[in-house]
């Protein structure tokens, strides 16, 4: 993995080196802060471009407004600034990492009535989030004891810092234990997501993804549900329970980081039946292979206006 060796940090490009934060700083301390998870990717005609920039933004805008914190830059500074960021380490293809999180300032739980924001974006270069094999062959899976927080309890729809701890517990169970990923329940018991991904499954033809109740909004997740819409699949968002998912014909994951990766194995039990068991299947394959054409302007019809040119 090859960081970036510039950053953008509260409006200057630095060497990241030189973009330090004080050991007081508040959303170190209490984890009060929101990010994005974004890629760049090099274009079937040259050159590269940040696939969903604006959509990525807003949420960071929305994460933030949820934490009750104010953002000092437009939306389009902070286009021109990961477009800037991105220039500035010679990157076509890289994941990008925007950051807003609470400044040096009071270090009780209250950060104080209008807390000072520092605001970074990050590179840096980042293959398959869940390894090749998972990528190509399909990741395996395990239902952890960890649950995704009741909606009171946590703000689902905001990408805040904080709140990843959970997601970071149950990644580390579910890899201690030999599994790639980790899938978490809600509070009643039905499947929610992975650690860093949405959840899709298939079964006699109708797809089913965990529905907007419990669950982050994801970027990749609306892109993929518009592109089987267009292409006539029947597509459902509804709650399922573990014991029908280990019974799908296929299951995938999507993501910023996982992109779309299929899943052969959960809790020690092979997705599908018969001598293709354990193997991406035909719907995972062709949605994985057209989203990967898609971010890189192969299929224009979906990505006319997703891709922002790193110019």
């Amino acid at each position: 993995m090859a960081r970036g060796t510039q950053c953008w940090l509260n409006g200057k490009i630095l060497p990241v080196e030189n973009a330090k934060i004080s050991l007081f700083t508040h959303g170190l301390h209490y984890g009060l802060g929101a990010f994005e998870g974004i890629r760049a990717y090099k274009q079937k005609k040259g050159g590269g471009a940040v696939f969903r920039l604006a959509e990525h933004l807003q949420r960071l805008y929305d994460s933030c407004k949820i934490l009750d914190l104010k953002i000092p830059y437009t939306m389009d500074e902070l286009m021109k600034a990961t477009i800037a960021t991105c220039k500035a380490n010679g990157f076509e293809e890289c994941y990008i990492r925007p950051i807003a999180y609470t400044a040096d300032g009071p270090l009780g739980v209250h950060p104080g009535a209008n807390p000072a924001l520092d605001i970074a974006i990050l590179n840096w270069e980042w293959g398959s989030y869940l390894g090749d094999k998972g990528i190509n062959e399909g990741a395996r899976l395990k239902v952890s004891s960890f649950i995704r927080p009741h909606v009171a309890s946590s703000m689902t729809k905001g990408k805040i810092t904080g709140q990843y701890v959970n997601g970071v517990m149950a990644k580390r169970e579910a890899v201690a234990a030999g599994y790639d990923e980790a899938l978490m329940l809600d509070t009643e018991g039905f499947l929610t997501e992975g650690t860093g991904e949405n959840l899709f499954m298939v079964k006699d033809g109708v797809i089913k993804t965990t529905p907007l109740t419990s669950i982050l909004n994801g970027i990749t997740r609306q892109t993929v549900m518009e592109y089987l819409k267009n292409k006539g699949y029947t597509i459902t968002e509804t709650r399922f329970t573990r014991d029908e998912l280990w019974c799908a014909d296929e299951v995938f994951l999507t993501g910023t980081a996982a992109e779309v990766t299929p899943v052969r194995e959960i809790d020690s039990r092979l997705i599908g039946n018969g001598p293709t068991a354990g193997k991406p299947g035909p719907i995972t394959a062709r949605v994985q292979k057209d989203y990967a054409a898609i971010v890189r302007g192969d299929l224009p019809e979906y990505g006319r206006n997703w891709l922002t040119p790193i110019v």
